[in-house]
Order: C-alpha cells, then structure tokens, then sequence
C-alpha cells in the first residue's frame, strides 16, 4: 500500500491492506481529522498490542525546545481530566498489563500490551493521555527532576553516549545531530507554556496513527478510538483533515568529518566510525542492510572475526546502519581497552578500506542475506513487534510492504549491488567519536 493509495482513501473509509493465507489481515481506516487505525488480526493469540504513534521527534525541536518530545512522554502520564498519575498506571496494572512509551528524533510512540478482552480498557487509558492531559505546572516540575536524572543516567554510560557523540560529530548542531533527552541546560529551562503549547500544537489527529496488533476485531477498534479520542476528532475546524504526509525527503543536512574525543577516566575506550548513507526510503538500503551484516552483524562478520576471535581485541564489536527521513549513518561499534584502541581502530579502517575497494565475497553475501531476513522474521513473533511494523508504515515510511516482498527485495540484492554501495558508503570521508581516558587531541590524524 504506497502513499499515493493512502492519499486516494477517502474519511471514513476502511481499506484492506493485506489479506495473509495464515488469517492474518492488515486494514486501515481512516477517522475524521486524520486520525488513521490500522491493525493486523492475529487470530491465533490472546493478547494486543495497542499504540499510539505521533509524528513528533527531538528533530522538531527548536534548541530552546530541545528535550521536549522526551519531556511530554513523561508528563502525559501525570494525569488527564478523568484520571491522576497513580490511576493511570493502576488501571494497567490491575488487569496484568504492560504500558510504556518511547521518544527517537522522528517520531514518539505510546503503548499498552494486554489481553485482549482487556483492550477497551488499554484504548481507553492512552487515548485520554493523548487527547486529555493536563501538562501542570506542578507535574513539568516534578518531572524535571526526573528527566535530569535520566540523562545523568544515560551519561554514565559511554557505551550509549558515544552514539550521542557520533551523531553530533557527524551533524553538528542541527535536529539531528542533538540528543534526543536534550541537555541539562534545556531541561532546566522548559516552563509549562512551552511544553503545553508543544503538546497541543503537535498532537492531533492528523499527525497521529493508532496501530493495533493481536486477537482483534478492526470494526471494534475503530468503534473503540472514535469514541475514546471523542471531540477531537468532531471538532469543526479539524473534522476535514487529512492524515499528514509521510517525512520523507527533503535536503540532507550537510556532514561533517573529523573527530570528536570526549575525555573520560573510563575503564574501557568507546569508538564510533561512520560515514553518512541513505535516508529510509532510499531502495538501496537492501543492498545496504546486507553489507553491515556481511561488514559486522554477526559473529561470521569480517569485524567480530578480525578483532575479536583472531586478536581478541574486544568484546563488543558490530557496525549498524541508521535510516532519517532524507539521510542516514553507517557506524562501526567497538569497546576496548583504552591502551588497544588505536589498534583496533586501524584495523576497522583497513577493513572498511578493502570492502570498499573490494566488495564482499559470494559467501558472505549469502551470510549478509540470510542474517537480515532470519532477523527480520524472527523480530516479528509477537504482537508487539507487530505493531511496532504497522505504527512506522504508516506514519514514517507511508508503505506497508509485506514480509514476503521485504524478503523478495532482500534475496534480490545482487553482489555488484553490494559492492557499488560499498564503493560509495565507505569511501566517504569519515567521521570518528571516541570517549575513554584521552586527551581531547588525541586521534586528530586518525580519519581519512
């Protein structure tokens, strides 16, 4: 289902999306503002996952709004018109249900897991979170302290700070180059008008998808969310609208190369090397996703074998690629122990180098494609994760593919696709973070 189909579906329509030999079946409707629900009927289960998926990222931020996005996910849980912080999580709780939320620099997601005579109760709960809460002075307060300690939490550990790092280093100063939990600074400077003004600016239905995975019944869910998002869907001014387009393209922002060390008396070094690549929608992203398995996705990767299981160099060693709506990264991941970091990181340069200049061999190309479909099918054994597939179509990519086309497109990357992505990717000028006991010179010849 492309986003041209999506724009062809008329308010209050329901469409089929996939129809799956297993009784699996994926619909779409389409409420009034924009609001749109799509589920996957897994009639074989007694749970549903329920989520509610808003178009707001850390990239909408202004850097006097930064930290936002993650500050509302928190204070929505505080309390709405019919229920306070304790009653909101207690109603979850006492049916044996999870619920939960989670913040990236594109988009924000709320979700509930439960059984599935108990998903009236799960709508009912987070759509009043979206639609009805009350984001007080006195709960952005409290919550602050919160928010602070996460981030304090998050930056004692380098592992995870020095992706922040990395990202900084290669975008600078722009929405996607900030951290997403913003910066003790920005926390410290949010007030209640301008994380209520954020909140209401950005959560309306037209920007919003409800995505719904388990023992369903789509007609029932619909019923459910119309009633549960009530006069926000009514309303005169917003009763027309249609969904949001998907954030796809645009001008990247312009990349950097160079080297970010942050000096820290740490026990072990922490290394990103990187390089941009493609934005989400970019079709070679296939080839792409093969070559990090075949470059460091595994145990068999070129990385894991060279500086783990020959030198024993290190313990954790992988590289990732990461989609943006009009950009992306591929990085190289290592932790070692500082005095070997230079030698590890020579020995990710020549092997960036070679695949680069040299591609990757047949075998391995048939490893880089086995590991990115036995993932992928393996990632999508729970309602959950189900939902999660359903939740980003819709809203990030504006394409439902099936998983039979997902593993077609992967089982139709070639080896001279992968070896003219390798060609491009990894012979762009890189960009190296690194936090362990340096000096903030050290590695300042370190990229090319």
């Amino acid at each position: 289902m492309s986003a041209r189909q999506l724009a062809d579906q008329k308010i209050g329509s329901t469409k089929t999306l996939i129809a799956g030999a297993d009784g699996a079946v994926v619909r779409r409707t389409i409420l009034p503002g924009g609001l749109r629900v799509i589920t996957e009927a897994m009639p074989t289960v007694r749970s549903v996952s329920f989520g509610v998926w808003v178009g707001v990222g850390s990239r909408d931020e202004t850097p006097a709004l930064a930290g936002s996005s993650h500050y509302l996910e928190h204070v929505l849980f505080k309390g709405t018109k019919r229920r306070d912080a304790l009653e909101i999580s207690a109603a979850l709780d006492a049916v044996g249900g999870e619920m939960n939320a989670f913040t990236s620099k594109e988009y924000t997601c709320f979700y509930a897991r439960v059984l599935d005579n108990d998903l009236p109760l799960a709508v009912d709960v987070i759509s009043d979170m979206m639609t009805s809460s009350l984001v007080r002075t006195a709960d952005v307060d409290s919550e602050r302290g919160v928010i602070l300690e996460e981030i304090a939490m998050h930056e004692d550990d380098p592992g995870d700070v020095v992706h922040d790092a990395f990202a900084e280093a290669l975008f600078g100063d722009t929405p996607l180059g900030r951290p997403i939990l913003g910066t003790v600074a920005s926390i410290n400077a949010l007030q209640r008008t301008a994380i209520n003004g954020y909140y209401r600016r950005r959560y309306r239905p037209e920007n919003m998808v409800v995505a719904v995975a388990g023992n369903i019944d789509h007609a029932k869910v619909v019923r459910l969310v119309a009633k549960a998002f009530g006069t926000m869907l009514s309303d005169d001014a917003q009763v027309d609208r249609r969904p949001a387009p998907p954030r796809v393209g645009g001008r990247p922002p312009a990349s950097r190369s160079g080297v970010s060390v942050v000096p820290r008396p740490t026990e072990q070094a922490h290394l990103v090397l990187g390089v941009p690549a493609f934005s989400r929608v970019d079709e070679r992203r296939f080839a792409l996703g093969v070559l990090n398995g075949a470059l460091g996705g595994g145990m068999s990767s070129r990385l894991f074998q060279e500086i783990r299981e020959k030198r024993g160099l290190a313990y954790s060693v992988y590289s990732y690629a990461a989609h943006h709506a009009e950009t992306g990264m591929f990085g190289v991941y290592a932790g070692c122990q500082p005095a070997k970091a230079a030698q590890v990181l020579e020995i990710c340069r020549d092997q960036l180098d070679l695949v680069a200049r040299g591609g990757i061999t047949a075998e391995e190309l048939a490893r880089g494609k086995g590991q990115l479909a036995g993932s992928l099918v393996l990632g999508l054994e729970d309602t959950g994760s189900r939902m999660s597939r359903l939740g980003k179509a819709e809203l990030v990519y504006g394409e439902l593919l099936t998983v039979d086309e997902i593993l077609s497109y992967i089982q139709a990357v070639t080896l001279d696709e992968v070896r003219a992505v390798a060609a491009e990717v990894l012979s762009a000028k890189q960009t190296l973070a690194v936090i362990g006991p340096f000096d903030e010179n050290a590695f300042a010849d370190a990229v090319a």
